[in-house]
């Protein structure tokens, strides 16, 4: 059985498609997996860092927008579109896999339509509540469609073998508060807000956490990822205190998550999977410039089941926001409620299940 994973970019896309790929390992020890992507993105270092072959794709993505310099770009991009869609249909005959399996960027529209057209199997993954345009292009002509939140359905036109399998996420071992705490060295019985950005940081939510810090530690425990961009300036400002636990990155986030009472993050779908699989309350600050606005639909997925509380970019810095914050952190009851509708939102299995889809489709080819 031969796979071929399309997707990357950002490892919103690629993780995704790396952890179905290692299910798949298990599954079927002798399965040749191959993945395609670019030389601009992550894939381009994680993928061959990860033991798997990379195959170079010569694609760009869209610029959003109207204005002439757009437009302009937009024309060389097309017919980059086309050059890549050769590109890909060379290598689906190369290669010959049984099933692609796309999991957005851009680099996965052409895989997928070239596929398509050879008459592939084709299986597409969508990570978000608001779907990507090459899954709302190219759903109708996949064998199957999975999404990760119910909301996504009612913007695929294609209505069988649409499947909510949920999004593949990183698996952690979740401690005991208690012994969570103490791997901080924070104060066992006071409540814990967990904050981080990603690796880079997120600006906004490092200046509010910055801003509220003396109020947040007057009453609670902070364990703090402020992102490689941010330590530094961060650092430099904050004073040593024994409710605070400060990095540029948390290496232990099984321990993390663990010591946390609460969670302020973006609105990432791989950090939504994360929350959700270990019923995690949080508020959730979504990117205002993510593409498509999915970090809003993502969000507002999580508010509508009660899992979540969503506080917008530019409110995040006022007053009233960290002190709502700080407010739910110390409503245990309310927090009780919003844990158990987060964990009603989890597929700790999802990458379990695809993998097992994907051999599925490989059977039956």
């Amino acid at each position: 059985m031969n796979v071929l994973f399309a997707g990357g970019g950002t490892g919103g896309h690629l993780y995704p498609a790396v952890a179905m790929a290692e299910e798949l390992r298990k599954l079927v020890p002798d399965a040749g997996i191959s993945f395609a992507g670019t030389t601009s993105g992550i894939e381009a270092t994680e993928v061959p860092r990860l033991g798997y072959r990379l195959h170079l794709i010569p694609v760009r993505g869209l610029k959003r927008g109207w204005s002439l310099a757009a437009l302009m770009a937009n024309v060389g991009v097309v017919a980059d579109f086309v050059a890549a869609l050769g590109a890909a249909v060379a290598l689906i005959g190369r290669e010959r896999p049984d099933v692609v399996v796309g999991t957005g960027g851009f680099v996965s529209a052409p895989l997928l339509l070239a596929a398509q057209l050879m008459r592939k199997k084709t299986l597409i993954q969508e990570q978000n509540a608001f779907p990507g345009v090459t899954t709302k292009l190219l759903a109708a002509l996949a064998s199957e469609v999975h999404l990760s939140f119910e909301e996504a359905r009612r913007f695929i036109r294609k209505k069988k073998q649409i499947f909510v399998s949920g999004n593949p996420a990183r698996a952690f071992a979740l401690q005991h508060s208690a012994t969570a705490r103490d791997y901080f060295s924070l104060h066992a019985d006071r409540p814990t807000l967990l904050v981080f950005g990603g690796s880079r940081g997120a600006r906004s939510i490092n200046n509010a956490v910055l801003q509220g810090l003396d109020a947040i530690t007057a009453s609670a425990n902070l364990v703090w990822q402020t992102g490689s961009l941010d330590f530094e300036r961060i650092g430099s400002q904050v004073k040593p205190s024994p409710y605070l636990w400060i990095s540029p990155y948390i290496e232990a986030m099984g321990a993390a998550y663990g010591a946390a009472d609460l969670v302020l993050c973006r609105a990432g779908a791989s950090s939504i999977a994360e929350l959700t699989n270990l019923g995690k309350p949080s508020v959730l600050v979504p990117y205002p410039h993510a593409t498509g606005d999915h970090q809003r639909h993502n969000a507002r997925a999580l508010v509508a089941s009660g899992a979540a509380m969503l506080v917008e970019d530019d409110c995040l810095g006022q007053e009233a926001s960290i002190k709502g914050i700080l407010e739910l952190l110390h409503d245990r009851d309310k927090l009780g409620a919003m844990g158990a509708a987060s964990r009603k939102l989890a597929y700790p299995d999802a990458a379990r299940q695809l993998a097992l889809r994907i051999v599925g489709l490989a059977k039956f080819y």
